[in-house]
């Protein structure tokens, strides 16, 4: 579903991303890991269009978006996630999944003045947002600020984000950083499930090797804004060069 090929992000003389190669086969759960300042989510700014690239390009379903705009990348139907949740502080949990609904004619400066114009659309929203809040088990907090929410239970807000967007490829940046083990578990298993369920793409950044191998089907190691390698988790465990890159000589 996702090629990069070659992709290559510098700043100054700083080769954050360099010649990078990787696949994200649909319906998959893809795992990218690495130590810290490896490149990582620097690779997945350049994806999603945070970043141009230096050199290099992506293809989603086939088609160039090689430099496209964060909007256009969205409407391609690959949503992200960020290491530190980006939620609107003011609002709810289920404002917060309306807004990443696509289509409203209520957005029209014309249409919002007549409310016949989007009142059914508003509608099929909440239902829509209902049901993505109970596929995430999260119902019981619809109407909670999501500034008062645990860190576990805003990663899964912007995982029904990607949910209420359609999305058919979603990038999750560390979404089980600072979540106890049993929710960290829990997110994972929900992205399984989505999997199977909904037909979703996962390309997952994360550092708790122990839980996310258990779920990862397919697994690329970044140092030095390369990938050194690559294979299922077992292959992963036992490639010496990512044990010295992990715990050293």
């Amino acid at each position: 579903m996702l090629i990069t090929q070659g992709i290559k992000k510098y700043f100054g003389g700083l080769k954050a991303v360099d010649d990078v190669y990787l696949k994200a086969e649909q319906r998959k759960i893809t795992l990218l890991i690495g130590p810290n300042g490896s490149g990582k989510t620097t690779l997945i700014n350049v994806v999603t269009g945070y970043f141009k690239p230096d050199g290099g390009r992506v293809y989603f379903e086939g088609e160039d978006i090689t430099g496209l705009p964060m909007n256009k990348i969205y409407e391609k139907n690959i949503v992200r996630s960020f290491q530190i949740p980006s939620l609107f502080p003011g609002l709810t949990v289920l404002e917060n999944l309306l807004v990443a609904g696509k289509g409203n004619p209520g957005e029209s400066l014309v249409k919002s003045f007549i409310r016949s114009k989007w009142i059914e659309h508003e509608e099929n929203l909440v239902k829509k947002a209902m049901n993505v809040m109970e596929a995430l088990k999260i119902t019981e907090f619809w109407n909670t600020p999501i500034t008062t929410l645990p860190a576990g239970h805003l990663k899964l807000v912007e995982m029904g984000s990607a949910l209420m967007a359609d999305a058919k490829m979603v990038i999750l940046d560390e979404p089980i950083c600072g979540v106890s083990p049993k929710l960290a578990n829990e997110i994972f298993l929900i992205c399984r499930k989505l999997r199977d369920e909904k037909g979703l793409t996962f390309l997952v950044i994360e550092h708790r090797l122990d839980i996310a191998l258990k779920f990862a089907e397919y697994v690329y190691v970044m140092h030095n804004g390369k990938i050194i390698s690559e294979g299922v988790p077992e292959q992963i465990i036992s490639d010496p060069l990512v044990k010295k890159v992990y715990v050293g000589e």
